[in-house]
C-alpha cells in the first residue's frame, strides 16, 4: 500500500484484510497520506475477505495532510512508523482510535451489502427455497421433511436479511451522527462524505 501511496496513484487498493479493524486501520494510513475512502468489498474465497479501494483526496487540506504525514513518519515501509497506528502492527494508537472506529463503520456498512436485498433479491432467495422443497419431495423425501427443509432455508434468510437492514440502519446513524452525509452513487448504492468531500470519480464496484 504505502509503495502506491509513494507512487501518487489516484486510486489505492489495500491488499485484502480478514478483519474490518485491520482493514479499517490500513484505509486510516491511507487518509494521513492524503487519500479518502471509496469503498469495501469482499472478495477472495467464499468472500472471506475485505478489499478496501482509496482515491486520492483532491482537497488542498489532504496535501497538508500528506505533507505532515511524510515529514512526521520518514522511515515508513522501511521498519519506521506509520501515521496512526503502534509501530510493527495494525493496531491504532489512542489518538488515532476514534478515526480507525469510524473506517470501521463504513468498511462495514459497505461489506454487509452483501446481506441486504432488494424485494426482487428477496423474490428470488424465495423462489430457490421453494424450489428446493419441491426437489427434495421429487427425491423421494417425506412431504413433511422437504417442506421443513425449505421452510428453515427461508427462515434462516429472512433473519440475514433482518440483522444486516437493523445493523446498516444503526451504523447510518453512527454516522450521520459524526457529520457524514448520506448520497447515492452512480449505481444507486448509498454512500457518507464527509462535509466538503465529493464522490470519487470511477466508484463503480468491481464484479467478483
Amino acid at each position: 500500500m504505502l509503495e502506491q501511496i509513494a507512487r501518487q496513484q489516484d486510486i489505492v487498493e489495500i491488499a485484502p484484510q480478514g478483519s474490518v479493524p485491520k482493514a479499517a486501520a490500513l484505509a486510516h494510513v491511507a487518509e494521513q497520506y492524503g487519500y479518502m475512502y471509496g469503498m469495501a468489498y469482499r472478495t477472495g474465497f467464499k468472500n472471506s475477505l475485505i478489499q478496501v479501494r482509496m482515491y486520492r483526496d483532491p482537497r488542498p487540506d489532504a496535501r497538508i495532510r500528506e505533507a505532515a504525514a511524510i515529514t512526521a513518519h520518514p522511515r515508513a515501509g522501511n521498519g519506521g512508523t506509520v501515521p496512526g497506528l503502534k509501530q510493527g502492527s495494525l493496531k491504532p494508537l489512542p489518538e488515532a482510535a476514534g478515526a480507525v472506529a469510524v473506517l470501521k463503520d463504513l468498511v462495514t456498512f459497505d461489506v454487509m451489502a452483501l446481506y441486504v436485498a432488494d424485494r426482487s433479491q428477496r423474490l428470488l432467495v424465495y423462489l430457490a427455497c421453494a424450489v428446493l422443497t419441491v426437489l427434495m419431495f421429487i427425491d423421494n423425501r417425506s412431504p413433511v421433511e422437504a417442506v421443513a427443509s425449505g421452510g428453515t432455508v427461508a427462515l434462516l434468510c429472512t433473519v440475514a436479511f433482518k440483522v444486516g437492514t437493523v445493523r446498516r440502519r444503526m451504523i447510518t446513524q453512527r454516522l450521520t451522527d459524526a457529520g457524514f452525509l448520506a448520497v447515492r452513487d452512480e449505481q444507486g448504492g448509498q454512500r457518507f462524505l464527509r462535509p466538503g468531500q465529493q464522490l470519487p470519480d470511477h466508484t463503480n464496484r468491481p464484479t467478483a
